[in-house]
């Protein structure tokens, strides 16, 4: 496949460093729906070593999905060490991941159930400069989450929201970061651009102050396998004028406390690969060939955004479909821009894990 034809699909999910996994996953089945097990699986991380202190980690993930639809949320814990947080406290001017944004049906209902489940609401629910409803909250170890209003699903549930809806991602040189999320991610259609204090943040740490917020989406239509459920996405890009920001993973590894990695679902890694290259952003990471992930196998890679943020790339090859009766897609018999038949994509409901 031409490097022209190289596809940047959906988000396919943001990577959560905890101390904690079952217990925060239990959390984020009860208020985010995530409640598929995609795999669960403990090892060592030999490729990561550049982001773990040069040494082999070992880690247990689980990739959890919301057949609402959007991305899911890799859990991730080390074994081998004590996950540290930062030394700080994170505000809207510091740089990587800020928060994960949630999609839903009903802004009003998502927050009346969330408050009933006794979450930690930040605000309540506002419109922010694109015209969307939303509201802020913070899951029990302090993460962020935008709960954002939005009309494309997968299935319904009876979750107060679907899945992943994209990142609101602090940077030092809005500039240089509409540059790589465009050329290199795809999102290059700027839906708005406005700089000031903004009313609709009131509520999170330092929102008093001139930010300039930038919001992307990929104009061309994205494909693969998993598409129908992934969906589309919007990143949110913040930058606190007058600069000042820390890096929110500075002094610390990858898989410690917090959003650790966003990733993306791609159809050909090789094109993909020269074209980062090409573009000033090489791979830091290439597993190369197919990476075993336990019941699940693809190959993976990372780059890093201008402020050091970690993006990584899956091309998945093998995935269980219905695990308890070692039911498996192999992907590389297939084309990778063409769609999973829905039906086929809706048996991961059998994966559902209960509370």
């Amino acid at each position: 496949m031409e490097a022209s034809k190289t596809h940047i699909s959906g988000i396919q999910q943001v990577g959560i460093g905890t101390a904690e996994l079952h217990a925060d996953w239990k959390w984020y089945r009860k208020n985010f729906g995530m409640d598929i097990r995609i795999f669960e699986d403990a090892a060592e991380a030999p490729l990561m070593t550049r982001y773990t202190g040069g040494e082999v980690r070992e880690r247990v993930a689980a990739l959890a999905m919301n057949m609402q639809g959007g991305g899911g949320f890799e859990i991730w814990q080390y074994r081998s060490r004590t996950p540290q947080p930062a030394n700080f406290d994170i505000t809207l001017g510091d740089l990587g991941f800020l928060m994960v944004r949630m999609k839903t049906r009903d802004a009003e209902q998502a927050y009346k159930t969330l408050k009933n489940n006794g979450a930690h609401l930040l605000t309540d629910v506002r419109t922010n400069p694109m015209g969307e409803k939303k509201f802020y909250l913070a899951d029990p170890k302090g993460n962020w989450f935008e709960v954002v209003q939005t009309t494309e699903f997968f299935k319904t549930t009876k979750s107060p929201t679907g899945g992943v809806y994209g990142m609101v991602i602090g940077v030092s040189d809005m500039d240089k970061a509409i540059d790589f999320y465009g050329k290199l991610l795809g999102f290059d259609k700027i839906l708005s651009d406005t700089s000031q204090i903004h009313e609709d943040l009131k509520g999170l740490p330092d929102a008093n102050h001139v930010y300039r917020r930038v919001f992307l989406e990929q104009s061309k239509k994205t494909v693969g396998p998993f598409n129908p459920l992934l969906g589309t996405n919007r990143l949110e890009l913040v930058q606190k004028q007058g600069g000042g920001g820390r890096k929110i993973f500075d002094g610390r590894f990858w898989g410690d406390l917090g959003f650790i990695h966003m990733c993306f679902d791609v159809v050909d890694m090789d094109g993909l690969k020269s074209k980062a290259a090409a573009l000033g952003h090489p791979f830091t990471v290439d597993s190369a060939n197919s990476f075993d992930m336990g019941k699940a196998a693809g190959r993976f890679a990372y780059v890093e955004d201008p402020d050091g943020a970690l993006i990584e790339f899956v091309e998945t090859h093998k995935l269980p479909l219905v695990e308890k009766w070692g039911w498996y897609v192999d992907l590389k018999k297939r084309s990778g821009q063409k769609s999973l038949p829905k039906w086929l994509l809706s048996c991961f409901s059998f994966n559902r894990v209960k509370n």
